[in-house]
């Protein structure tokens, strides 16, 4: 599978939370200050249609996140700075077209322990955080 930004065109932001990610790659923000900063960030996750339901519209309260399982066997949480971000890699999963706008730490709240977490996978601007990160962040 291809990145998205392969292209010759640099990555360019389009909100505040990608600036800060590209401050915080660059080292221009010290990791716990933008760690602090992305837990009330909003994120995209996409989250999987339901069977005969308006292509887009959540009805059930138990929405089905993407989640894919490393070569080691660690289960990880896809999302995105903004669901245009999300819109190349999912291509590759039909049953995503769905998706819910919230603060990282809700997000990983309903989560559970265990997850690691993959915010723009497939960007050269993103971050990956394993599950130990992820519990310390919501103070597990």
């Amino acid at each position: 599978m291809s990145s998205p930004d392969e292209s010759l065109e640099p990555f360019v932001a389009h909100n505040e939370l990608e600036q800060k990610l590209i401050a915080a790659q660059e080292g221009n923000i010290p990791g716990e200050d933008f760690m602090h900063y992305v837990l009330t960030a909003q994120l995209f996750m996409p989250v999987q249609d339901e069977k005969h339901a308006i292509k887009g519209f959540q009805r059930d309260d138990k929405a089905v996140p993407l989640t894919l399982e490393t070569e080691d066997g660690m289960q990880v949480l896809v999302l995105f700075t903004s669901p245009e971000r999300a819109k190349p890699f999912l291509a590759d999963y039909a049953n995503f077209t769905g998706g819910i706008l919230a603060e990282l730490s809700w997000i990983l709240e309903r989560v559970g322990s265990g997850y690691g977490v993959a915010i723009n996978p497939g960007w050269s601007v993103g971050i990956d955080m394993d599950p130990e990160m992820v519990d310390q962040m919501v103070g597990r």
